[in-house]
């Protein structure tokens, strides 16, 4: 496995274990529909959240969180309305990046941008 690789899969873990420590709940980890992917899906009491974990070794292409462009935010929302009406959800939900900065010691700089944005559908 590449060392990017590693790194994003390391990050997912570190951010699964943030947000199990914040009280959310775990509903589905990579979860695909065909070309489309959510890193997590969460509960958040009520909300269903769609998480989206970045990570990061350098800053040498920006920060984190700042990958997460219209693009990307555009297949996680295809992919929410994909696994919402599997899943005859009906609740509210909201979208979520995880930005993670990893240094070389494996210590993590973890933010949590809630509500990060909203689906456009035009």
């Amino acid at each position: 496995m590449a060392t990017h690789q590693i790194t994003g899969s390391d990050g997912e873990r570190a951010a699964l274990q943030y947000l199990l420590h914040q009280g959310y709940y775990l509903v589905k980890q990579n979860w695909r529909y065909k070309h489309l992917e959510v890193d997590l899906i969460m509960k958040d009491g009520t909300q269903l959240v769609f998480v989206e974990v970045k990570t990061r070794s350098s800053s040498g292409f920006g920060l984190p969180y700042e990958a997460v462009n219209w693009q990307k935010q555009r297949k996680l929302s295809q992919a929410a309305t994909i696994y919402i009406r599997q899943h005859h959800y009906a609740g509210e939900i909201r979208f979520d990046i995880v930005s993670i900065f990893a240094n070389k010691d494996k210590k993590y700089n973890i933010r949590h941008i809630k509500d990060a944005f909203w689906p456009r559908y035009s």
